[in-house]
């Protein structure tokens, strides 16, 4: 088996569409339809987004983006592992990658929001053992019981 293989990827490509639909479905299903926050694909062609893939033998693995806010502070978007690859550590591989880019790129803080439902407490706990703790809702989203908000810093790693 091939190494994972996580690089920036272009989110019009027809197997990152269809991870990206699950994605938004899966959103859909747990959370009502004003609170899903999740990127579609012409968002994540936005010049201030940069898209990763996670791959293995060219099949995608796992998708997620980094939005910038400004200058110091990047969010964590549009993250979702393909069903057949849960379990295998691909996401931590991913966001691992993420925040290793992140650093790179100057930036001293990630933040994200995910959902508060059981559905998500996978991801939460995830993004609880790389460091992120609950933080206050980010400026750009309405206050609502559906969201949870998540924030680290990105020195001392």
């Amino acid at each position: 088996m091939q190494p994972l293989q996580i690089a920036p990827d272009d989110p019009t490509r027809p197997d990152v569409r269809t991870l990206l639909q699950a994605h938004l479905r899966f959103a859909h299903t747990f959370t009502e339809h004003g609170d899903v926050y999740a990127l579609d694909v012409e968002a994540l062609l936005e010049p201030s987004i940069r898209f990763f893939s996670a791959r293995r033998d060219g099949r995608l693995l796992a998708v997620a983006a980094l939005s910038r806010l400004d200058a110091g502070h990047v969010e964590l978007k549009s993250m979702h592992t393909a069903a057949a690859a849960r379990g295998q550590g691909v996401a931590r591989a991913l966001l691992e990658y993420l925040l290793d880019f992140a650093r790179t790129e100057h930036y001293q803080r990630m933040s994200l929001e995910t959902g508060s439902m059981e559905a998500f407490k996978p991801a939460r706990r995830l993004y609880a053992k790389l460091g992120f703790t609950p933080c206050a809702p980010l400026p750009h989203y309405p206050p609502s019981s559906l969201s949870c908000f998540m924030s680290r810093l990105l020195r001392d790693a």
